[in-house]
């Protein structure tokens, strides 16, 4: 991915728009069918407590940190720029932009080369134990119903790809960071695949791949996914947080919780701490002080 000629700031909609668009071109199909029954229809997963219990970034920060891919310093000044940004709510564009800087700068200097061979070993180390059955088991409903699945997620795209290849589903959507020659700048194509830019992403790939939206189904367990669930024709609430539980079942739409008893109510109490904290920074950052 070459960096854009152009470094004229971008407002908020149009580096959603950067975004969605990089991830789409980027989705490469990991498990294709050999002939979709439907192939007007597609389902999409977020993944970060929709299909995996925790933050998939969470997992890929510690489990790079243990292996020394980047330093305590390099993690902690991001994570306390996304923190002052969440907490204290600050909208000064110049630290905007240099919250969004930082978003996946750790990996500045590596090659995606290290990134995805240590993402392997990190998906079988501590996210393949996190995935929910239950939601495996509605994307793999769809599979069998010859539909696509797609992952839609802020992580980024060469850790979606890795999610989804393993578990055996169409392909993902994710973050796409800028890289020359292999290797990685530091800066993203247009924003972190979050929220609006989840919608972007979804509308492109389905203008790529022939989808028909209403014949789709989403599913999320945050209302900052409202956006991706609103487009399709089938949207379901996954592990929902307060706020998306309450507006599907104003809805009508399916909810699915594989959560019970305390863990529900622990992890209903984390998303609403961390709400659209998207990049992960502040829970990788924890983890890191945590340690020491």
């Amino acid at each position: 991915m070459t960096p854009a000629k152009s470094r004229r700031p971008l407002d908020l909609q149009q580096r959603s728009t950067l975004a969605g668009e990089a991830a789409a071109a980027a989705a490469e199909v990991e498990t294709a069918l050999a002939t979709p029954a439907d192939p007007t229809a597609a389902a999409f997963f977020d993944v970060d407590n929709t299909l995996m219990q925790g933050a998939s970034i969470f997992h890929l920060a510690r489990g790079l940190h243990r292996r020394k891919f980047f330093t305590t310093r390099e993690i902690a000044s991001a994570a306390w720029k996304q923190a002052y940004f969440r907490i204290v709510g600050v909208e000064d564009p110049d630290h905007v932009a240099q919250t969004r800087a930082s978003a996946l700068s750790f990996i500045r200097g590596h090659t995606v080369q290290e990134l995805e061979e240590l993402g392997e070993e990190i998906f079988d180390e501590a996210m393949a134990p996190r995935i929910w059955p239950g939601t495996r088991a509605l994307a793999q409903m769809h599979l069998d119903e010859g539909q696509r699945v797609w992952l839609v997620t802020a992580a980024p795209i060469e850790i979606a790809q890795i999610i989804a290849r393993r578990l055996g589903l169409t392909g993902a959507l994710g973050t796409v960071a800028e890289h020359q020659d292999g290797v990685y700048t530091g800066r993203l194509v247009g924003e972190m695949l979050h929220g609006p830019a989840k919608g972007e992403a979804v509308r492109a790939l389905a203008e790529r791949e022939g989808l028909d939206l209403e014949a789709c189904s989403a599913y999320s367990d945050s209302y900052n996914d409202l956006t991706m669930l609103s487009m399709v024709g089938d949207p379901c609430a996954v592990n929902p947080d307060a706020r998306l539980r309450a507006y599907a079942r104003h809805q009508g739409w399916r909810i699915r919780d594989y959560r019970t008893g305390r863990k529900a109510a622990r992890a209903g109490l984390f998303a609403a701490a961390v709400a659209g904290a998207a990049t992960g920074a502040v829970a990788a950052g924890a983890a890191v002080r945590r340690r020491r």
